[in-house]
């Protein structure tokens, strides 16, 4: 059985962008009973840049209940917080002392903001290595990673490699496991999806506010009853990676044949979202709104991976004389 290992950012509430291009690619990957999936939400690494204590509560629970509502199962795999397993930054600490400063200063998380010095963080600095702890602590056999993530699992398997030549195996030696035809999801811009853009789509807000959210998608002014190109609107961009080829082709047919305006076209996705993710929404209502068992799921995670976790640990110690 392969060990899969990761790491959900805590940035905010899940857009469709992320369920598409993420949650639910990780979550099919887990139901293959080859897999022994470990998910966990990385909220020591959103310190690095959040630092008020509540929004970083309300953006844990808002990504546990998307991902449990998303169909993840969390008794046959682990769903833990990072920082409840406080091995990690034990085991952070020993690999700091063993990674050379040059690394670290090669890498993209620093050196895209190293023109502003004042604005870095001795945490975003040592970043990669609470990130290889993260992996090592679990001896994660696969990292499934996005490109520019790549570097950083490399800079894992450099500072796994260099500590097992000094001190004999201790670590295993994870492998990134990137999706080349990962979709990316087009906003309501046109741009990629990203909350940095401003132009995602929340499918977990109200359905008065869903429905706001999905007429503010940029089109251009050709008139209702023109003929319309469906291959350079936004719109029919999102509403053929969420529909049926069916479905699909009968939307190009509306475009083509004219009397269609972007405003119905806007309504139709808006139905397809509720219908598609009906469940999903409901899942996620539940759950946000009864945090207490939200916190049974993560907290039976947590003292899984601590139990895998502190053996670990215990291995290093002992190699390190501690």
């Amino acid at each position: 059985m392969a060990r899969i290992l990761t790491g959900i950012q805590s940035s905010g509430k899940p857009h469709l962008g992320n369920l598409l291009g993420a949650i639910l690619p990780a979550i099919e990957l887990s139901q293959d009973e080859k897999n022994e999936s470990f998910f966990f939400i990385a909220d020591l690494h959103s310190l690095t840049t959040i630092k008020d204590a509540q929004t970083r509560i309300d953006n844990i629970y808002s990504v546990a209940a998307a991902w449990i509502a998303c169909g993840f199962d969390t008794e046959k795999n682990l769903f833990y917080r990072q920082s409840k397993v406080p091995a990690v930054c034990e085991l952070a600490w020993y690999l700091n002392c063993y990674t050379p400063f040059p690394m670290l200063a090669n890498a993209h998380s620093f050196k895209d903001k190293s023109e502003k010095l004042a604005d870095v963080n001795a945490g975003l600095f040592t970043y990669p290595v609470l990130m290889a702890a993260d992996i090592l602590l679990y001896d994660a056999n696969y990292v499934p990673v996005g490109k520019d993530q790549k570097q950083h699992l490399e800079m894992t398997r450099d500072i796994a490699s260099s500590f097992n030549h000094q001190y004999g195996e201790t670590f295993v030696l994870p492998e990134a496991k990137i999706d080349e035809n990962l979709m990316t999801i087009p906003g309501t811009d046109g741009q990629k999806m990203s909350k940095s853009y401003g132009n995602t789509i929340d499918i977990f807000q109200t359905d008065k506010k869903l429905r706001k959210n999905v007429m503010q998608i940029v089109t251009d002014s050709t008139p209702m009853e023109e003929p319309k190109n469906p291959d350079t609107c936004n719109v029919f961009a999102i509403y053929k990676i969420l529909g049926t080829s069916d479905q699909v082709a009968q939307m190009r047919n509306n475009y083509e044949g004219g009397n269609y305006g972007y405003g119905h076209a806007k309504q139709a996705l808006y139905e397809l979202i509720v219908e598609r993710f009906s469940e999903v929404r409901e899942q996620y209502d539940f759950y946000i709104n009864n945090i207490p068992e939200l916190e049974k799921k993560l907290q039976a995670g947590e003292q899984r991976a601590a139990v895998i976790a502190n053996e670990v640990l215990k291995r290093v110690r002992a190699k390190i004389g501690y």
